[in-house]
């Protein structure tokens, strides 16, 4: 798993694989990182989303408990609530932190569940190593929308952590100038992570049409938008063409898979038992 200048990193010494779930806009992020094969259910990790804290969660750690009995499931409880808009590249090193102490008494390996927001930190920590409902659309406002990269393509508005992921199709130049955060997550910038990303091994993409806040919903696919804001496939990216942080080998080896479903919204992902059943339950052994 990833490494620093050629050695092993303490997060994930034990570690040997590992798959990853994806939700809308990184919506709803699994990671399983597996070691040795045991009887027993391996400890999950539930990373919570913006304005969200561990009593959200309530009800998908009942789910796991339920058909996974005995598993022991932790909510991190960090950056809760308004403290969430703290930057990711503050937040990172505090949930890496946190993880690190779980996973010293985990020699056989979690899994990582991590909404919204949680997605994309999470994803960062595994790389450098070698959005959200009705309550952010009145952040962003639809009126607003065309005037969001003065605000968040500056100094200024890379400390709030909304602006970290902010992808403007129309201001493209400037999101690859000023955002200090997904650019180099989405291998739009040259970086080293992508040898690190490869070491997934299975990453499950989840999403639907009706979840009512992440724009374009395809985006739960890494499928985004033109500067005529039609949606254009995952497949058809520049990033996945060019394979700028191994999603096409990932593709390729037959290590990823989508899972859709309608009529869920935005704050109902992780309680809702059908998704978890459909699209969880059985990589959470």
């Amino acid at each position: 798993l990833p490494h620093s200048q050629g050695k092993r990193i303490p997060l994930l010494d034990v570690l040997q694989s590992l798959s990853l779930f994806l939700l809308p806009l990184f919506l709803f992020l699994l990671f399983s990182l597996y070691g040795v094969c045991v009887d027993s259910y391996k400890p999950v990790i539930i990373v919570h989303g913006i304005f969200d804290g561990p009593q959200q969660f309530q009800n998908l750690s009942r789910f796991i408990k339920k058909v996974h009995p005995g598993t022991e499931v932790t909510v991190i409880d960090l950056y809760d609530d308004l403290l969430s808009l703290q930057p990711l590249w503050k937040q990172v090193p505090d949930f890496r932190q946190s993880f690190n102490s779980i996973m010293k008494n985990a020699p056989d390996g979690v899994h990582l569940l991590c909404f919204s927001q949680g997605a994309p930190a999470m994803n960062l920590i595994l790389s450098s190593y070698s959005t959200d409902t009705d309550y952010l659309q009145k952040v962003f406002h639809k009126t607003l929308k065309k005037n969001v990269h003065f605000i968040c393509y500056n100094k200024l508005g890379q400390k709030v952590s909304i602006c970290d992921y902010w992808n403007d199709p129309h201001q493209r130049l400037s999101y690859l100038r000023n955002n200090i955060f997904l650019p180099l997550l989405n291998g739009e910038r040259p970086h080293t992570w992508r040898e690190n990303f490869l070491q997934i091994e299975k990453l499950v993409l989840i999403g639907g049409p009706d979840d009512g806040v992440i724009t374009p919903w395809q985006s739960s696919h890494f499928g985004f938008y033109d500067s005529s804001e039609n949606v254009v496939e995952m497949q058809k990216q520049e990033f996945y063409l060019n394979d700028a942080f191994g999603l096409k080998t990932l593709d390729q080896r037959g290590d990823l898979v989508t899972c859709v479903h309608s009529g869920v919204k935005h704050t109902t992902w992780h309680s809702n038992f059908t998704v978890f059943r459909n699209c969880m339950e059985k990589w959470l052994t």
